[in-house]
Parts: C-alpha cells; sequence; structure tokens
C-alpha cells in the first residue's frame, strides 16, 4: 500500500489522507531519481478524502503517484472525491498525450465506480493539462457528467474551488521554468547515466582520457545542461539545442585535452549527437511540443545523429590521411 492511504475500503472506495509523509517525501525522492519509477503508482479507482458527501466536488487525476499526490495534499481540510485513472504509471500531461487520459478510461472510470449513486451532481473536474486526451463532449454522451476544467497548477485549486470553480487566466498560464525543468534531470541522469558512466570508465582504462572526459560531457550537456538552458540553447528543436549543448561542452573540455584540428572536428561531431540523443528525451516531458510534434521531431532528428555519429567515426579513424 502507498504512503498516504488507510487500509479501510467502504462501498467501493477507499479513504485516503491529504497528509504529506516522511515516507511520501522519500519515495517521491526515489521517483524523481529513477528508483522504482514504473512502479510509482497507485490502485485506480475512486477515493474519498475528508468526508466527501453527495455534493463534494469531483476531481479526476492519473495513477501516477506524484500527480496524485499533488492533488490530494493540495485539497487538505477539502473533503472531495478523486477519481483516479488508469494512466499505465503516467503523469496527466504525459498521459494524455499518449491517450491514457483520455475519453474512453475517463467514462469507463466513472461507470465503473458508481460515481452517479455517490454524488447528486454531474460534474467531474479535470486538470488543464489533460486536455488534450479527453472530448468533453463525448464523456457526457457516455456517462451524462459534464467536465470542468481546473487550474494548470494543482496549488491553485482551493482557490479555484473558492472562486465558484472558475480559473482565472494566471491558473491558465502554463510554464515550464526553471524550477520544473531542472526537476526532470535526475531520472534522465539515471537513465543514460547506466550507460555513459561505465562507458566513460571503460575509455579511461583503455587510455583514451579525452573520450572518457568527453563522453561524461556529453551526458552531463544532454541531462542537465538542456533542460537548465532551455531558453537560451540556440534553435527550436530540442535536438539542435542538446546538440548546440554537446558542442559548447566539448569545444570547453577539449581546450584542456590537446589534439589535432580533425580530432577536435571528429568529436564534435560524435559527442553533439551524443547530447543531441540524450537530450531529445526532454521532447516528450515538456509542455513545448504535442505528441505530434514528438513524433515528427524524432523522424528528423534521429537519422540526423545516426549520421553525425557516423561522420564523426569516420573521421577519427581516417581523418590522418586527409
Amino acid at each position: 500500500m502507498m504512503p498516504g492511504m488507510t487500509s479501510s475500503t467502504t462501498c467501493g472506495f477507499e479513504l485516503i489522507s491529504a497528509e504529506y509523509t516522511g515516507a511520501d517525501r522519500l519515495a517521491a525522492w526515489k521517483a524523481r531519481w529513477g528508483i522504482n519509477r514504473m512502479a510509482y503508482r497507485i490502485k485506480p479507482g475512486l477515493y474519498a478524502l475528508g468526508g466527501p458527501s453527495a455534493s463534494s466536488p469531483v476531481f479526476a487525476s492519473a495513477n501516477y503517484k506524484l500527480s496524485f499526490d499533488a492533488l490530494r495534499t493540495n485539497l487538505k481540510g477539502i473533503s472531495a472525491w478523486l477519481l483516479v485513472l488508469d494512466t499505465k504509471g503516467i503523469n496527466v500531461w504525459c498521459a494524455a498525450g499518449k491517450g491514457t487520459f483520455g475519453t474512453l478510461e475517463l467514462a469507463r472510470s466513472i461507470r465503473e465506480s458508481g460515481l452517479e449513486k455517490l454524488v447528486n451532481h454531474r460534474s467531474v473536474t479535470l486538470p488543464q493539462l489533460g486536455a488534450p486526451g479527453v472530448s468533453a463532449h463525448r464523456v457526457k454522451a457516455y456517462t451524462g457528467f459534464s467536465i470542468t476544467y481546473g487550474p494548470v497548477r494543482a496549488e491553485d485549486i482551493p482557490e479555484f474551488i473558492a472562486s465558484g470553480c472558475k480559473a482565472s487566466p494566471e491558473m491558465r498560464k502554463v510554464r515550464f521554468g526553471f524550477a520544473e525543468r531542472i526537476v526532470l534531470a535526475p531520472v534522465q541522469l539515471t537513465q543514460f547515466g547506466r550507460y555513459l558512466v561505465p562507458a566513460s570508465v571503460i575509455l579511461l582504462l583503455f587510455g583514451l582520457k579525452a573520450d572518457s572526459l568527453l563522453t561524461a560531457g556529453a551526458l552531463l550537456a544532454g541531462t542537465v545542461l538542456v533542460p537548465a538552458l532551455l531558453p537560451w540553447l540556440p534553435g527550436r528543436s530540442f535536438a539542435v539545442k542538446s546538440a548546440a549543448a554537446g558542442l559548447a561542452t566539448t569545444t570547453v573540455l577539449s581546450a584542456f585535452l590537446p589534439m589535432p584540428i580533425y580530432q577536435f572536428c571528429a568529436r564534435g561531431l560524435i559527442y553533439s549527437a551524443a547530447a543531441s540523443f540524450i537530450g531529445l528525451d526532454f521532447t516528450g516531458a515538456s509542455t513545448y511540443t504535442s505528441l505530434s510534434g514528438v513524433k515528427k521531431e524524432m523522424r528528423a532528428a534521429l537519422p540526423a545523429q545516426a549520421l553525425a555519429l557516423l561522420a564523426g567515426l569516420l573521421l577519427l579513424l581516417f581523418g590522418r590521411f586527409l
């Protein structure tokens, strides 16, 4: 059982608390670092927060526990029903793009939870970032429940409720500031580091000091510099921005690694391509691109990255003969 829940289940729903415990914080930290990340989910279904009545509001969320915790903890002191969709452990925005936080899943969850027997109204509030996956008029046709879109940030929900479930323009603004970007870095660093850190060590053991250092540099460029410097990196594409971060890192580190110009050019191609591949992963984890935009960018970027890598390897092997 996940932290923040009780063991009691009543009439098809589970009682939960709004308290955020030390166990919750530790589990969230582990998930941010990719530790047991795909198991960091809760059981889909209906949950009762506080002492909800037939007139209490209903909020929908994903079964990714970070999303669920953001909702329940910001509803502290408010009695509400929480309808958790089966998004396969994916957050609301990403699940909306993939279709798991979608029309059919929402309709199924409403019907199977027996929600119509517990509330005397017919309204479910969804997070605004879930809107791309849901057709409100189809949900109404399937279930009789109307959809209201809440604010972007869970912290604004109490004010949203107090204002009669009306969101201000400020509540509708989607931000992707430094804090929102850099919090994504640890899981990316862990994901790619499990391959590139051993590779860097092996290269060092074989006496390839420059390539060992530049491999580590590409890892840091793609996982840390990209989210940290995203608005200032050139280009619109994540692949281009990441390649720029990789080239900048390679250039700086190469100043401490004297090498012929052809080797510098070769390594610039290789490690810029590596950083570009790593940083491209952020395109599906930001509010910058839609699902179609992600697919379009990957179709263009992956062949270009492969060509750059191949060109760099050939230049490194045969550049001395030019």
